[in-house]
């Protein structure tokens, strides 16, 4: 096993409006300060910014360890947040030609948003969570899209037709059910085939089905929210964020396994 004990400061800082970094010898404040929707505002850093896709840094076998904790409840906290590896699909960093996502990160959400990818989990909340969208079989399945998502309207349908869509999509979700606001150790092994993730030695999703590399390191706070849902609904949006909210990071960790 090849160790890669990431500087917590070595990242590229992204900031977007109200978002802020605030670093010491032994901690990463990632911070959203008096936010408006009128404005998006992130805090994040990463390691993919200027290359392109396919000299994104990260494939499997590695393990990744991160020791953090918020300043708000699941609910409470505002936006989006999270770390872990994706392909950046929304130039959100500059410019590439959109993608269909491909991702394996522990996910956070807040109310607005409904992400309503895994039939059993809630659209929002403090998951572990894995997608590739970029599959050969999304192509098939694509022109069945405009007869599919009417029928998803139809709760019997959608429960019996939307799992061979989250399978195909490689969709596996899992609610984290701890507090936020304490420091918790945050672990994903991403192997070729499938991607484990635990909190403080606690597995939290195994067997999650694998994206494949290579993707990028993220991690981010910001006050965006989204609304994707088999029936067809799309939305995107900013919320106010009054006062201060964050995400504190004490330890970042990205180890190379041997297959």
């Amino acid at each position: 096993m090849e160790g890669n004990n990431t500087n917590l400061c070595c990242r590229q800082p992204y900031l977007v409006g109200k978002g802020k970094l605030e670093k010491d010898n032994h901690t990463l404040r990632l911070i959203i300060a008096d936010a408006t929707s009128h404005t998006y505002s992130d805090a994040q850093i990463d390691d993919y910014r200027g290359l392109s896709r396919r000299c994104f840094l990260w494939h499997p076998p590695l393990r990744m360890t991160v020791r953090a904790r918020f300043s708000h409840s699941a609910g409470k906290l505002r936006g989006t947040a999270g770390f872990g590896f994706w392909n950046d699909p929304f130039l959100m960093t500059g410019w590439r030609l959109p993608t269909l996502p491909r991702a394996v990160w522990f996910f956070y959400a807040s109310p607005p948003s409904n992400l309503k990818l895994d039939l059993n989990v809630p659209g929002c909340g403090w998951k572990a969570a894995t997608i590739n969208a970029l599959r050969p079989i999304t192509l098939v399945l694509a022109p069945a899209a405009p007869l599919a998502v009417p029928l998803m309207n139809l709760r019997p349908l959608y429960s019996a037709l939307w799992p061979y869509f989250q399978q195909a999509l490689h969709i596996r979700e899992s609610l984290i059910n701890v507090e936020m606001t304490r420091w918790h150790t945050y672990t994903l092994y991403w192997a070729p085939e499938k991607a484990v993730f635990s909190v403080d030695g606690e597995c939290v999703l195994e067997n999650a089905p694998s994206p494949r590399g290579p993707l990028g390191f993220v991690m981010w706070l910001d006050n965006q929210y989204m609304v994707v849902t088999p029936q067809g609904c799309f939305k995107w949006g900013l919320l106010d964020v009054p006062g201060h909210q964050w995400m504190e990071v004490e330890q970042i960790t990205i180890e190379r396994c041997s297959s």
